[in-house]
Formats: C-alpha cells, sequence, structure tokens
C-alpha cells in the first residue's frame, strides 16, 4: 500500500488514518506509539527544502519505534547526475520499510513507487499533490470544531501552484465540507472558478492561507510590502466577514505580513497553525503504521 494521492485512498482508509492519529494525539497509545514498528527502517528523501513534512515524518518514525534514516540529496549521487530511477533502485537494494519522497515534478513519487518494492509516500510532489497534509488538515479540523462535515472551507492564496489546495480540494469534500478556492487572479487554475479572497471568506468556518510561491513563478508579481496583503491577504477586516468562531490554518511557511497579519496568525483562540504541525506527527505515524502492517 502507497499513499501517492487522496484519489488514492479509498474512504475507509481515509477513516482509519484519521481515527488512528485520533489516537495518537490523545495518546491513547502512547506517546511512542507502544514501539510498533521497531526493528523497522523508513527512508526520507526529499528533493525539495522542507521543516515541518521532513521533521514530522522524521518524528512520527521515532515515535514508532522505527528508524528514519533521512538522504542528504544535496550531497548525493544525484549531485553528480544520477537518474530518479537509479536513485530509487539503489535505495530498494538497501530494503528499507518504507519510502517517503519529496520531489519537485509532479508523480515522481509514482514513479519511484514502481521501482521500490516498500510502500512509498508523497511527502509533496511539484504543484501536484500533498496528500498526509491534506489529512492532518483534516484531523486538526475534526479535532477542532468536531466534525468536517457541513463546514464552509476557505482556501486562499497561491492556488496554482499548491499542492495543498489540490488535496485539500479532494479530500474534504468527500468528508462533506463545502470548499472555496480564492486568490489574486493569475494565480488562479483556468478550471477555478473566479472568487475574490473577501467573497470566499465571508462566513467561513476554517479560512486556510497560502503562501505565495514565488520559486514557482515565471514572473515576479512585484508587489509592494503590505500590498499583496491589503489586497488578498488575512486582514482583521476580512476575518470579521467569516462565522464568529471560525479558526485559522496555515501548511506553512509563513509570510507574515503577506498572506496573513502576524496578530491573527498568533491568535490563540482562533489559530490552529500549531495544532497543524502537532497533528501532523500523529497523522504520519497513522499512515506510516498503516502501509508497513499493510505490506506484512
Amino acid at each position: 500500500m502507497d499513499i501517492l494521492s487522496i484519489d488514492g485512498l479509498p474512504n475507509d482508509e481515509i477513516a482509519a488514518i484519521l481515527d488512528t492519529a485520533d489516537l495518537y494525539f490523545s495518546g491513547n497509545r502512547g506517546r511512542r506509539g507502544s514501539e510498533r514498528l521497531h526493528g523497522r527502517i523508513v527512508f526520507n528523501v526529499f528533493y525539495e527544502n522542507s521543516t515541518r513534512t521532513a521533521m514530522s515524518f522524521a518524528t512520527a518514525a521515532h515515535r514508532l519505534g522505527a528508524s528514519a534514516i533521512a538522504l542528504s540529496v544535496e550531497r548525493s549521487s544525484v549531485a553528480k547526475g544520477e537518474t530518479l530511477e537509479d536513485t530509487a533502485r539503489t535505495l530498494n537494494a538497501m530494503r528499507p520499510d518504507a519510502l517517503v519522497i519529496r520531489h519537485r515534478e509532479n508523480h515522481a513519487p509514482a514513479v519511484v513507487a514502481e521501482i521500490v518494492e516498500a510502500p512509498v509516500l508523497n511527502a509533496g510532489d511539484g504543484t501536484n499533490e500533498h496528500p498526509t497534509q491534506a489529512l492532518l488538515d483534516a484531523a486538526t479540523i475534526r479535532r477542532r470544531l468536531g466534525r468536517v462535515e457541513g463546514l464552509k472551507i476557505a482556501i486562499c492564496g497561491d492556488i496554482r501552484h499548491s499542492r495543498v489546495a489540490r488535496s485539500n480540494a479532494k479530500l474534504l469534500p468527500r468528508l462533506g465540507a463545502e470548499v472555496r478556492l480564492a486568490g489574486p487572479p493569475e494565480l488562479l487554475p483556468p478550471d477555478v472558478p473566479q472568487l475574490s479572497v473577501a467573497e470566499a471568506i465571508a462566513g467561513a468556518d476554517v479560512v486556510m492561507m497560502l503562501r505565495v510561491q514565488r520559486e514557482r513563478l515565471e514572473d515576479d508579481l512585484g508587489d509592494a510590502p503590505g500590498e499583496y496583503l491589503a489586497r488578498y491577504g488575512l486582514t482583521a477586516e476580512r476575518l470579521a466577514t467569516a462565522t464568529p468562531g471560525a479558526v485559522i490554518m496555515h501548511p506553512g511557511p509563513m509570510n507574515r505580513g503577506v498572506e496573513i497579519d502576524g496578530s491573527i496568525a498568533d491568535d490563540p483562540e482562533r489559530s490552529l497553525i500549531a495544532l497543524q504541525v502537532e497533528m501532523g506527527v500523529a497523522v504520519r505515524m497513522a499512515c506510516l503504521e498503516r502501509v508497513i502492517d499493510a505490506r506484512n
């Protein structure tokens, strides 16, 4: 069993992952997961920079009793011209129990999964998908609000380049939520209805902001400091139009004062950003446990 995309996960698997993650978060299985994966080896292969996802997967493996081994891609044979496929064949020969990969190219994890015999987990591929982020976002919402079904969720920002938005747009409606995608017109995919950020946030129960991925832009937007926040970001004025109990999310990394006002990001009552990080470990524990157990 691989976790490559939301579409590849049946509803019963999604439910099992969310339920198991909630148990881990609550501590009902112990902080270290009762050493359920003692003696197993998890390879973490990140071709792009990462703090939250890389550390989250490593922490999840350790709490389950597994050994997390990270490949330093910039110091590996990739720097000498080794192809993704040859790297996959090399790693497969070392017989890991699971392989976590982030890559700049869309569908690269699927290519690796065709070669590696162990389960492969997609930690983000280009602008395509980030399935475990969507799972942890759903788990976070459910933990705080008690449900996902029936909620109005606004996802705002650089939708065109966001694998987080793409995975959430697939997962959250399957759990019964209404998802609204909004952002600057030039950062919306052509198949997404043109919706302003103000329209998306009005009446929303959850507001998730995304950063502008300038590293993926062909042309710099060139906004002056504060201009993006005023036109498209989450300000106190826009948040006031959401439901009174609306919560704020962000997958990180944040650009304070650009897509979100810093005081809103730090709001102890409404911001779930730290909870997302904490829940991410529990969700990835659940994912690692399920894919490795399914193999045996």
